[in-house]
Protein backbone atom coordinates (compact mmCIF):
# COMPACT_ATOMS: atom_id res chain seq x y z
CA UNK A 1 0.00 0.00 0.00
CA UNK A 2 0.88 3.45 -0.84
CA UNK A 3 0.54 5.50 2.37
CA UNK A 4 1.65 8.57 0.83
CA UNK A 5 -1.42 8.46 -1.11
CA UNK A 6 -3.72 7.48 1.20
CA UNK A 7 -3.55 6.67 5.54
CA UNK A 8 -6.20 5.75 7.94
CA UNK A 9 -5.29 6.90 11.46
CA UNK A 10 -7.43 6.15 14.77
CA UNK A 11 -6.53 8.74 17.45
CA UNK A 12 -7.13 7.96 20.53
CA UNK A 13 -7.67 10.86 23.28
CA UNK A 14 -9.69 11.72 26.84
CA UNK A 15 -8.98 15.25 26.95
CA UNK A 16 -7.98 18.66 25.84
CA UNK A 17 -4.61 17.79 25.17
CA UNK A 18 -5.41 15.26 22.54
CA UNK A 19 -8.07 17.42 21.34
CA UNK A 20 -5.57 19.60 20.34
CA UNK A 21 -3.65 17.47 18.69
CA UNK A 22 -6.27 15.80 16.79
CA UNK A 23 -7.23 19.94 15.48
CA UNK A 24 -3.68 20.36 13.77
CA UNK A 25 -3.36 17.22 12.28
CA UNK A 26 -6.70 17.49 10.98
CA UNK A 27 -5.55 21.13 9.67
CA UNK A 28 -2.17 20.41 8.40
CA UNK A 29 -2.49 16.35 7.73
CA UNK A 30 -1.96 15.87 3.34
CA UNK A 31 -5.66 15.61 2.27
CA UNK A 32 -5.64 11.94 1.64
CA UNK A 33 -5.32 10.98 4.75
CA UNK A 34 -8.67 9.55 6.84
CA UNK A 35 -8.22 10.97 10.62
CA UNK A 36 -10.98 9.60 13.12
CA UNK A 37 -11.18 9.45 16.77
CA UNK A 38 -11.97 7.60 19.67
CA UNK A 39 -12.82 9.02 23.39
CA UNK A 40 -10.97 6.48 25.85
CA UNK A 41 -13.32 5.34 28.87
CA UNK A 42 -12.91 8.54 31.67
CA UNK A 43 -12.85 5.57 34.30
CA UNK A 44 -10.63 2.61 34.13
CA UNK A 45 -9.24 0.11 36.50
CA UNK A 46 -5.60 0.21 37.20
CA UNK A 47 -5.49 -3.03 35.33
CA UNK A 48 -7.74 -4.60 32.85
CA UNK A 49 -8.49 -8.19 32.25
CA UNK A 50 -10.97 -8.16 29.77
CA UNK A 51 -10.04 -4.94 27.24
CA UNK A 52 -13.56 -5.99 25.51
CA UNK A 53 -15.73 -5.04 28.50
CA UNK A 54 -14.18 -1.14 27.93
CA UNK A 55 -14.04 -1.22 24.13
CA UNK A 56 -17.28 -0.29 21.58
CA UNK A 57 -18.93 -2.46 19.48
CA UNK A 58 -16.71 -1.60 16.27
CA UNK A 59 -13.38 0.69 15.28
CA UNK A 60 -13.23 2.14 12.24
CA UNK A 61 -9.99 0.23 10.23
CA UNK A 62 -6.92 1.86 10.62
CA UNK A 63 -3.03 1.84 9.62
CA UNK A 64 -1.78 3.55 12.33
CA UNK A 65 -3.04 4.45 15.97
CA UNK A 66 -2.26 7.66 17.72
CA UNK A 67 -2.76 7.27 21.25
CA UNK A 68 -3.02 10.75 23.18
CA UNK A 69 -4.71 9.02 26.52
CA UNK A 70 -3.98 10.74 29.49
CA UNK A 71 -4.83 7.36 31.40
CA UNK A 72 -1.58 4.83 31.65
CA UNK A 73 -4.25 1.79 31.76
CA UNK A 74 -5.66 2.36 27.79
CA UNK A 75 -2.08 1.14 27.29
CA UNK A 76 -3.63 -2.39 28.42
CA UNK A 77 -6.49 -1.72 25.63
CA UNK A 78 -4.06 -0.73 23.14
CA UNK A 79 -3.40 -4.41 21.45
CA UNK A 80 -6.84 -5.57 21.28
CA UNK A 81 -7.26 -2.41 19.54
CA UNK A 82 -4.93 -3.16 17.50
CA UNK A 83 -6.03 -6.29 16.43
CA UNK A 84 -9.25 -5.34 15.68
CA UNK A 85 -8.37 -2.19 13.46
CA UNK A 86 -5.44 -3.93 11.75
CA UNK A 87 -3.41 -1.40 12.09
CA UNK A 88 0.15 -2.00 11.55
CA UNK A 89 1.94 0.83 13.75
CA UNK A 90 1.23 2.48 17.42
CA UNK A 91 2.90 5.74 19.02
CA UNK A 92 1.74 6.70 22.29
CA UNK A 93 2.47 10.39 23.61
CA UNK A 94 4.58 9.92 26.60
CA UNK A 95 4.23 14.50 27.12
CA UNK A 96 3.53 13.36 31.10
CA UNK A 97 5.19 10.17 32.78
CA UNK A 98 2.00 9.07 34.60
CA UNK A 99 0.10 8.49 31.15
CA UNK A 100 2.82 6.10 30.49
CA UNK A 101 5.09 4.77 32.82
CA UNK A 102 8.99 3.28 31.55
CA UNK A 103 7.94 0.03 32.30
CA UNK A 104 5.15 -0.09 31.23
CA UNK A 105 6.56 1.34 28.09
CA UNK A 106 8.58 -1.57 27.94
CA UNK A 107 5.58 -3.83 28.28
CA UNK A 108 3.62 -2.06 25.50
CA UNK A 109 6.42 -2.47 23.16
CA UNK A 110 6.91 -6.11 24.00
CA UNK A 111 3.25 -7.15 23.73
CA UNK A 112 2.48 -4.93 20.21
CA UNK A 113 5.53 -6.89 18.93
CA UNK A 114 4.42 -9.91 19.67
CA UNK A 115 1.09 -9.59 17.56
CA UNK A 116 3.93 -7.68 14.52
CA UNK A 117 2.65 -4.54 15.51
CA UNK A 118 5.86 -1.67 15.73
CA UNK A 119 5.28 0.52 18.91
CA UNK A 120 6.74 4.04 19.32
CA UNK A 121 6.44 5.73 22.98
CA UNK A 122 7.89 9.01 22.27
CA UNK A 123 9.03 11.09 25.67
CA UNK A 124 8.34 13.97 24.50
CA UNK A 125 6.17 13.58 21.48
CA UNK A 126 8.02 15.99 19.97
CA UNK A 127 11.16 13.89 19.68
CA UNK A 128 9.44 11.10 17.12
CA UNK A 129 11.72 11.56 13.64
CA UNK A 130 11.05 9.04 11.22
CA UNK A 131 13.27 6.65 12.61
CA UNK A 132 14.01 7.14 16.29
CA UNK A 133 12.74 8.77 19.24
CA UNK A 134 13.85 9.96 22.49
CA UNK A 135 13.27 7.51 25.63
CA UNK A 136 15.34 9.58 27.98
CA UNK A 137 17.96 12.71 27.51
CA UNK A 138 20.65 10.68 26.16
CA UNK A 139 19.04 7.24 24.66
CA UNK A 140 16.79 7.32 21.34
CA UNK A 141 15.35 4.04 20.28
CA UNK A 142 14.96 3.06 17.24
CA UNK A 143 11.86 1.89 14.57
CA UNK A 144 11.00 0.10 11.33
CA UNK A 145 7.40 0.89 10.65
CA UNK A 146 5.99 2.65 7.27
CA UNK A 147 2.89 3.87 8.91
CA UNK A 148 4.78 5.56 11.81
CA UNK A 149 8.05 6.67 9.37
CA UNK A 150 5.00 8.79 7.45
CA UNK A 151 3.53 10.24 10.00
CA UNK A 152 7.02 11.19 11.45
CA UNK A 153 7.60 13.11 8.27
CA UNK A 154 5.00 15.93 9.03
CA UNK A 155 4.09 16.04 12.46
CA UNK A 156 7.50 14.75 15.39
CA UNK A 157 10.73 16.58 16.02
CA UNK A 158 9.86 20.06 14.99
CA UNK A 159 12.10 21.14 11.54
CA UNK A 160 11.93 25.06 10.61
CA UNK A 161 13.59 26.02 7.67
CA UNK A 162 15.16 29.45 7.95
CA UNK A 163 16.20 32.28 5.31
CA UNK A 164 18.40 34.54 7.05
CA UNK A 165 19.02 38.02 5.04
CA UNK A 166 22.99 38.04 5.26
CA UNK A 167 23.15 42.21 5.45
CA UNK A 168 20.50 42.75 8.14
CA UNK A 169 20.98 38.93 9.84
CA UNK A 170 17.22 38.92 10.43
CA UNK A 171 15.08 36.37 10.08
CA UNK A 172 12.86 36.93 6.41
CA UNK A 173 11.29 33.10 5.83
CA UNK A 174 10.27 30.31 8.13
CA UNK A 175 9.37 27.38 6.57
CA UNK A 176 7.94 24.67 8.77
CA UNK A 177 8.98 21.01 6.95
CA UNK A 178 7.70 19.07 10.14
CA UNK A 179 5.49 20.41 12.74
CA UNK A 180 5.04 19.05 16.31
CA UNK A 181 1.91 17.45 16.58
CA UNK A 182 0.18 19.75 18.88
CA UNK A 183 0.98 22.80 16.21
CA UNK A 184 3.91 24.34 18.28
CA UNK A 185 6.15 24.27 15.77
CA UNK A 186 4.20 26.63 13.32
CA UNK A 187 2.90 28.64 15.76
CA UNK A 188 6.56 29.66 16.48
CA UNK A 189 7.64 29.93 13.25
CA UNK A 190 5.31 32.76 11.94
CA UNK A 191 6.38 34.78 14.95
CA UNK A 192 10.24 34.61 13.59
CA UNK A 193 9.97 36.35 10.84
CA UNK A 194 11.97 39.49 11.37
CA UNK A 195 13.82 38.56 14.55
CA UNK A 196 17.59 39.70 14.88
CA UNK A 197 19.63 36.26 14.38
CA UNK A 198 21.17 37.07 17.81
CA UNK A 199 17.58 36.31 19.40
CA UNK A 200 16.43 33.72 17.55
CA UNK A 201 17.18 30.91 20.18
CA UNK A 202 15.59 33.19 22.84
CA UNK A 203 12.65 34.23 21.55
CA UNK A 204 11.81 30.68 20.24
CA UNK A 205 12.23 29.36 24.19
CA UNK A 206 9.57 32.09 25.17
CA UNK A 207 7.30 31.50 22.42
CA UNK A 208 7.39 27.62 23.22
CA UNK A 209 6.05 28.12 26.43
CA UNK A 210 3.81 30.74 25.60
CA UNK A 211 1.55 28.04 23.14
CA UNK A 212 1.52 27.02 25.58
CA UNK A 213 3.57 23.42 25.71
CA UNK A 214 1.58 20.96 27.47
CA UNK A 215 4.24 18.57 28.12
CA UNK A 216 4.78 17.56 32.36
CA UNK A 217 6.79 20.10 34.75
CA UNK A 218 7.81 17.03 36.51
CA UNK A 219 11.27 17.23 37.07
CA UNK A 220 12.29 13.37 35.97
CA UNK A 221 16.11 11.69 36.89
CA UNK A 222 15.98 10.07 32.92
CA UNK A 223 16.20 14.13 31.79
CA UNK A 224 18.91 15.23 34.03
CA UNK A 225 16.39 16.19 36.81
CA UNK A 226 14.61 18.74 34.25
CA UNK A 227 11.55 18.56 32.68
CA UNK A 228 9.77 17.41 29.24
CA UNK A 229 8.32 20.64 28.41
CA UNK A 230 11.87 22.11 28.57
CA UNK A 231 13.39 19.24 26.82
CA UNK A 232 10.52 19.97 24.26
CA UNK A 233 12.13 23.15 24.06
CA UNK A 234 15.54 22.27 23.86
CA UNK A 235 14.39 20.42 20.25
CA UNK A 236 13.25 23.40 18.99
CA UNK A 237 16.02 25.63 19.70
CA UNK A 238 18.68 22.71 19.02
CA UNK A 239 16.72 22.86 15.36
CA UNK A 240 17.53 26.71 15.03
CA UNK A 241 20.75 27.16 16.51
CA UNK A 242 22.67 25.74 14.01
CA UNK A 243 21.26 27.59 11.20
CA UNK A 244 21.23 30.86 12.78
CA UNK A 245 25.02 30.59 14.28
CA UNK A 246 26.90 32.13 10.92
CA UNK A 247 24.55 35.06 11.37
CA UNK A 248 24.98 35.65 14.92
CA UNK A 249 27.44 38.20 16.17
CA UNK A 250 30.14 37.05 18.49
CA UNK A 251 30.28 39.57 21.79
CA UNK A 252 33.58 39.55 23.69
CA UNK A 253 33.53 41.01 27.10
CA UNK A 254 37.05 42.84 28.57
CA UNK A 255 37.27 42.75 32.43
CA UNK A 256 37.28 45.93 34.01
CA UNK A 257 40.53 47.53 34.13
CA UNK A 258 41.97 45.47 31.40
CA UNK A 259 43.43 47.28 28.11
CA UNK A 260 43.53 45.29 24.91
Amino acid sequence: MDYNSHMRILIIISGAYGARHVKNIRAHCPSSWSVETWQAPASLPPIIDSPEDYLPPALPPCDLILSFAENKSVAELLPEIAKRTGARGVVVAVDNETWLPRGLARQLRQWLESINVACATPKPLCSLTERDYKVTRRLRETYQSDVISEFARHFGQPDIRLTVDEETRTITAAVVQRDAVCGCARYVAEKLIGLSADEVEEKAGLFHHHFPCLASMVKLDDYNHDTLMHESGHLLQENLAEQVKPFKRTRYVTPLGKVE
